[in-house]
């Protein structure tokens, strides 16, 4: 299956959901009554420019320009974070940081689009913090804005290290609050995807500083931080799985591995409060909790604050595990974890071995899981991409017949190339003829994969085909199913032919 054909052809439509989950994220789910106003004015602003603004990482459309104006409010219970950005003509495509607390105004002008650095005027300490950081850094920021915008990438990464550079600098003079230790968790969390890091020693030097600065209620920042500067060695799959502290929502204390005496899986799950693919995971991943209780635990950890994870009605709604490490999930991430996103799914087998790690969430994968769980798919390693597992294999005189099945949404289409083969003993063997798809051309899921009603399950669908490839010189032990060689391929391995 080629990825990145299905990815492009729907990124739209997923889009579209994933915002309108944010959306939902920030209104029916929030419940709050507690807001913080934000007014903007430039005379340089296009009628018609879109505000989009959000706490955390999610946001939505909350405004659109008139008259260089926009003003909105955003629900807030306490400090938090918040972004801003502008989408319309001249507008950069990039955020402005903003600190927010209820019952507060905070005001926005400039004389030009280039809102990141627009005057920020507000009552709040971290604010001021923030603006510090911004000032220092104006004449990169804007640098980097421009290479931004002419696309040029050969400039993009000298320039970006330079702004890390200069913040870093103005870090060490900064008080330790919210504002300036999350600038400190932007600049490390990337580090556990960057090799040879050139300010390595400063941003140590700067941890420390700030662990020694910080006045209490910072400590699971700080342990967070810490972890990304000083990470454990990452376990990968085929290693023994490691236990670790927890506590759910009532403060009782768990361990990670608990419940697996009994012979069952255990699915991990690292998530979000405003991630919205995770939102849109949960039905599919309680529909399969549903039906695998006797084979699957799920234990939920949670990567937000203690009092956004307790008071997120979208938490409480989890039948799952739904635990914390107190630490924003560093205690689980760092040891897990090769990639500093969420949803972030790890699978540990019986034995207590890792068996499949996958950052990001696709429609069906939870259905390919339970199927492989379940021994309805012969032995095969497709823990890359569970939606697709192959059910049946038929080698003989003929040729070599594989049974496919597919989970997806009903309107997402899906490709299998005409260059796809079987390899076995270094030999390739072609596909020569389909039977339930068309290669090369866009296939639709046709069958109900679930009883649910419920929106985006009950779309749930399945197709089965058939791929016939040529004869096997000698029948093999394992082989593996290749769609073609291009770098997107998509590639089975260890097909169990016992």
């Amino acid at each position: 299956m080629n990825k990145k054909a299905r990815f492009c052809r729907f990124a739209l439509q997923r889009t579209i959901i994933t915002t309108m989950l944010a959306l939902i994220a920030l209104t029916g789910w929030a419940q709050t009554t507690k807001s913080a106003t934000i007014t903007g004015y430039s005379p340089a602003l296009k009628d018609g420019t879109l505000v989009l603004a959000g706490t955390g990482i999610s946001g939505s459309v909350v405004d659109t320009v008139q008259s260089g104006r926009f003003a909105f409010t955003l629900p807030v219970e306490e400090l938090s974070s918040g972004f801003l950005s502008l989408v319309g003509e001249g507008c950069p495509n990039f955020s402005l940081s903003l600190m927010m607390k209820p019952d507060v105004t905070i005001k926005l002008t400039g004389t030009d689009r280039i809102y990141p650095l627009w005057k920020v005027e507000s009552p709040i300490p971290e604010q001021q913090t923030l603006n510090r950081v911004t000032e220092h850094c104006r004449d990169v920021i804007k640098e980097l804005i421009q290479i931004v915008e002419n696309r040029d990438r050969v400039k993009l990464d000298s320039i970006s290290m330079e702004l890390t550079k200069q913040q870093m600098d103005i870090l060490s003079s900064l008080p330790v609050d919210a504002a300036s230790l999350n600038v400190l968790w932007r600049i490390s969390r990337p580090l556990i995807n960057m090799k040879g890091f050139p300010y390595m020693q400063q941003l140590k030097d700067l941890e420390k500083s700030f662990s020694a600065r910080a006045p209490k209620g910072f400590e699971a920042e700080l342990a967070e931080i810490h972890t990304y500067i000083y990470p454990p060695q990452v376990l990968q799959v085929g290693d023994k799985a490691v236990d670790a502290e927890l506590f759910d929502m009532q403060g009782n204390t768990h361990h990670l591995l608990e419940g697996m005496t009994d012979g069952r899986y255990l699915l991990l799950d690292l998530w979000g409060i405003g991630c919205g693919p995770c939102r849109m995971a949960e039905p599919e991943m309680r529909e399969v909790y549903e039906r695998m209780k006797d084979k699957l635990e799920i234990v939920g950890i949670n990567e937000d604050k203690i009092p956004s994870w307790k008071n997120s009605d979208f938490s409480k709604r989890i039948v799952w595990k739904n635990w914390n490490d107190g630490k924003m999930g560093s205690s689980i991430s760092s040891r897990y974890c090769d990639e500093g996103s969420v949803p972030y799914y790890v699978l540990i087998s019986p034995d207590k071995r890792i068996v499949m790690k996958k950052a990001g969430y696709y429609t069906g994968m939870f259905l390919g899981l339970a199927d492989a769980i379940n021994g309805l798919s012969i032995k095969q390693d497709n823990s890359a991409n569970f939606e697709l597992s192959i059910r049946k294999v038929e080698a003989n005189t003929n040729g070599t017949t594989v049974g496919f099945r597919y989970y997806s949404h009903k309107e997402y289409g899906f490709r299998i190339v005409k260059d796809s083969y079987l390899e076995a003993n270094g030999k390739k063997y072609k596909v020569t003829a389909a039977d339930g798809i068309t290669l090369d051309e866009n296939n639709y899921t046709t069958v109900k994969a679930t009883d649910s009603t419920e929106y985006f399950l009950s779309d749930l669908n399945y197709i089965d085909f058939t791929l016939t490839f040529e004869q096997f010189e000698t029948i093999p032990e394992t082989f593996d199913f290749k769609e073609g060689d291009n770098e997107d391929a998509f590639v089975i391995r260890n097909i169990s032919l016992k």
